[in-house]
């Protein structure tokens, strides 16, 4: 089943600084680290402690508000040390890993197709790699008793300097639909697959012949990438009703643990920004750390590192290790520096998306930003810039100022749980009020939480 989607409210970011199509592997680190804050409201009760032996695989610590959740070591190695943040909030495991990655905990290798759903559950719990089934509402992990309305795989990213899911994944197909086979079975068969429209390939390729999908064709500027968008224009959200999500990096993820019988936590992040020298394509594994991902490629006392894109990103340095989550490293220069005369300049090389500069004139040039916000936060005003570039069918401003308000009611009915942050960066980014729209989601979707 296939269909068509067009998405015409939105705006392409263009950066210097995309990643070139070569893979190379990044260097060993001394030291790999596990951050219990990489999970939405998870809190960690500790199943090792310094000293220890571990597997890969094998648990590390499990939720204590929901203990079938269980994370685990993406390395065999060490346990040496427990890094403790404010109030003794766990902040890092971190491990010694071997220098032979070859002792990892057993699982069942087989086909998905061939275990009930219970089982396939339970391998997915014990490996850890429930963790990727993520939901919507609330962005957080999963609850493995509930019945999902769909499951949505979005097999492109349209964020600025993105990586090429289409290529990444066929790096690992076999892989990967394997992985689709088990969240096709999780689905019930209600499974869709979100493709760019137009690219190289047929997008029934991806999919097993066993495996039933929705394949819906997007085109359209960002925010189409994004799995929340594809939600909304194929199988909206109501109230009481919970759609799982999947990238397609933890579909393979998912797929190893199937067809190789064990949790291989490494991916292929982009390593993008006109800071870095040599963008490209890393393969890495999840928790190590940041200064042996992008080496000697760029000046760290001048450049913002980012985990993830500049829209939604979060704010890392050299010393960070990468986050769980995390497919996109990107580096712009800081923007310190006072503007002399600002927007009074013909502005040829700045980005705009209305014709206050002139830069409007080449629509395909790539441009060179740093972090400068360029103003201080003022009046929120009603301006109409945010339902130019987000394509939803409900009103964002009021529905920022429902939250702002704590008026539940209102929230529902605008629209609350159809939304993410991502949803709202490219509102944050044109805002000329300078609010921090991601902000205000975030706190509308914990009071939802909070209340329900």
């Amino acid at each position: 089943m296939s269909g068509t989607i067009t998405i015409r409210r939105g705006y392409d970011i263009k950066l210097k600084g995309a990643a070139e199509k070569n893979i190379r592997s990044s260097d060993a680190s001394s030291v790999i680290a596990v951050k219990p804050t990489d999970f939405r409201l998870v809190k960690p009760r500790l199943n090792v402690k310094p000293g220890e032996s571990i597997r890969a695989g094998e648990c590390l610590f499990h939720d204590k508000n929901r203990p079938e959740l269980r994370f685990t070591s993406p390395v065999s190695g060490e346990i040496a040390e427990i890094i403790l943040g404010p109030k003794r909030r766990i902040d890092q495991i971190r491990i010694l890993p071997d220098k032979s990655q070859t002792n990892y905990l057993s699982f069942s290798q087989t086909d998905p197709a061939s275990l009930s759903h219970e089982a396939l559950i339970n391998q997915l719990i014990d490996s850890g790699c429930w963790n990727y089934i993520r939901q919507r509402p609330h962005n957080l992990i999963a609850q493995p008793d509930d019945t999902p309305k769909a499951i949505y795989v979005s097999c492109f990213d349209s964020s600025p300097l993105a990586p090429d899911l289409a290529y990444i994944i066929s790096q690992e197909k076999e892989n990967f639909q394997t992985g689709l086979k088990a969240l096709s079975i999780l689905s019930d068969g209600k499974l869709h697959l979100g493709i760019r429209a137009g690219a190289n390939g047929s997008a029934a390729s991806l999919i097993p012949e066993s495996v039933h999908a929705h394949i819906h064709q997007v085109k359209g500027p960002h925010p189409a990438g994004n799995v929340g968008i594809q939600i909304h224009h194929t199988n909206p959200i109501q109230k009481g009703e919970v759609v799982w999500y999947v990238h397609p990096q933890d579909v393979i993820i998912i797929g190893r643990l199937f067809t190789e019988g064990r949790y291989r936590a490494d991916r292929i992040i982009a390593l993008t920004g006109e800071d870095i020298s040599n963008p490209g394509y890393v393969r890495v594994m999840t928790g190590q750390l940041l200064s042996d991902i992008t080496g000697q490629q760029m000046d760290v006392q001048k450049t913002r590192l980012i985990q993830g894109n500049v829209l939604y990103g979060e704010t890392s340095s050299s010393e960070d290790f990468l986050s769980f989550y995390t497919n996109q490293l990107t580096a712009i220069p800081e923007g310190h520096e006072p503007e002399f005369l600002g927007w009074l300049l013909p502005g040829f090389n700045k980005l705009s998306l209305s014709r206050t500069f002139f830069s409007w004139l080449s629509p395909n040039r790539s441009y060179s930003l740093n972090t400068n916000r360029h103003g201080e936060e003022r009046a929120f005003v009603m301006s109409g810039q945010y339902d130019k570039v987000l394509p939803m069918d409900i009103l964002p401003v009021v529905l920022l100022k429902a939250i702002m308000a704590k008026d539940i009611e209102k929230m529902e009915a605008l629209g609350i749980y159809e939304v993410s942050e991502e949803d709202f960066a490219l509102c944050e980014f044109v805002c000329t009020s300078k609010i921090d729209v991601q902000q205000i989601i975030t706190e509308g979707l914990d009071l939802m939480r909070e209340e329900a």
